[in-house]
């Protein structure tokens, strides 16, 4: 995320101040470094501003995803439908369970997993005696999926619906937090998300069997966290193990940075889409480009816009090379995880096996979207996307 030269504007800049070097400075003075009081804190501040019943900082999204489906019994054999337009880390916690991630593609005019596609799913594995453990829809970009639907088809079929919310934190639906809709959200705090510990994330639920099996899994499967060892009048040594657990929990210099960034999530909030709104009036009158929909629930993480690619001389990657050597940072979300090698080899995807999610990789450049970004740049990253336009246009 380092500057390649003074004039360069990276594709994400955190934003981190004074008040997050004190609160980590303060836990390095305090002689306690690994989880403990902090972290508790920060948990019990998170459940307070979404509204959950219960919240388990870990030590990453991925960490999330794995301890709510293993708590929710996912197992070999199983199916847990998911969309192929997403990172590695949410297919990969269902193959570390021993079961198969069955992809849906996108729906049109958006990004995330198609309802129809979900409940043509539930009916394929049902016709082929497939128990389907969990339905995984990830908000990509930060632009909430269809939860009603979702939700709906869930009730139905009986099947726990586990969000990857990574990049929609802090978005509501209906007055409810994206998230919370299912039975588990996970949440990201990676460098480049909408808030920050570094590396990190939070895991939500209102269900007492998931919180309670999830706990004791992100650390060893011991009985005791090492707070609660540490600080307790019985001695401290004697625990149990009870399950073959993982090492998951967050330490308290990420639980005091994520402290810090979650009072100022709302602020960053409204930054991002500030800038969303003026990416989208400057570019959406060019006829080579089509920039998201304004949405009311939307954490504009990531603002993506697609190439109309017959309007141009160029493809995405040469726009996209072009515009780096303008000096823009950009990226791509995503490369779909069908067409990955792993996947091709082990299921025998091919390109065309999920073709929105094809077309919307082949298309897609992400332009710079972080509460740090200046007028200056924002208007700089307009001007390099409309220079580039002009220039390769058909």
């Amino acid at each position: 995320m380092a500057t390649r030269t003074a004039s360069f504007i990276p594709f994400f800049r955190p934003s981190l101040g004074i008040e997050e070097e004190e609160a980590v400075v303060s836990v390095l003075r305090s002689g306690w470094l690994t989880t403990g009081e902090v972290t508790a804190r920060f948990e019990d501040e998170f459940r307070a501003v979404t509204g959950a019943r219960h919240a388990l900082a870990v030590n990453s999204a991925t960490a999330g995803l794995h301890l709510a489906l293993e708590a929710l019994g996912v197992g070999p054999g199983d199916a847990v439908i998911t969309t192929p337009y997403t990172f590695a880390a949410t297919a990969e916690v269902i193959r570390y369970l021993g079961a198969d991630p069955y992809f849906v593609d996108i729906e049109p005019g958006s990004m995330n997993i198609d309802p129809n596609g979900v409940e043509t799913a539930v009916r394929e594995c049902a016709a082929a005696g497939r128990k389907v453990s969990a339905i995984l829809p990830v908000h990509v970009a930060g632009l909430a999926c269809a939860m009603d639907a979702i939700r709906d088809i869930s009730r139905r079929h009986a099947i726990p619906v586990v969000e990857d919310a990574a990049h929609a934190f802090p978005i509501k639906v209906d007055g409810k937090f994206v998230g919370t809709l299912g039975d588990v959200g996970v949440f990201s705090f990676y460098a480049t998300k909408t808030m920050t510990t570094g590396e990190g994330g939070m895991l939500v639920t209102d269900r007492d069997d998931v919180a309670a099996r999830a706990r004791v899994m992100r650390l060893h499967g011991i009985d005791r966290d090492v707070w609660n060892r540490y600080t307790s009048q019985s001695a401290s040594w004697r625990y149990d193990v009870v399950a073959p657990g993982f090492k998951y929990n967050m330490p308290d210099i990420a639980g005091a940075i994520g402290r810090v960034q979650l009072a100022r999530a709302h602020e960053f909030l409204r930054q991002r889409t500030r800038i969303a709104a003026r990416y989208r009036e400057a570019l959406a009158g060019l006829d080579y480009l089509r920039v998201p929909a304004a949405s009311g629930s939307h954490a504009w993480h990531l603002f993506i816009v697609h190439l109309v690619t017959e309007k141009l001389t160029v493809d995405r990657d040469a726009f996209a090379d072009e515009l780096m050597r303008r000096g823009i940072g950009i990226s791509v979300h995503f490369i779909p995880l069908h067409i990955m090698s792993y996947y091709r080899a082990r299921y025998g995807f091919t390109p065309g096996s999920f073709p929105r999610a094809f077309e919307s990789f082949q298309t897609c450049i992400s332009l710079p979207l972080s509460p740090s970004l200046s007028e200056e740049e924002v208007e700089r990253v307009i001007e390099a996307v409309k220079e580039t336009g002009r220039a390769h246009h058909a």
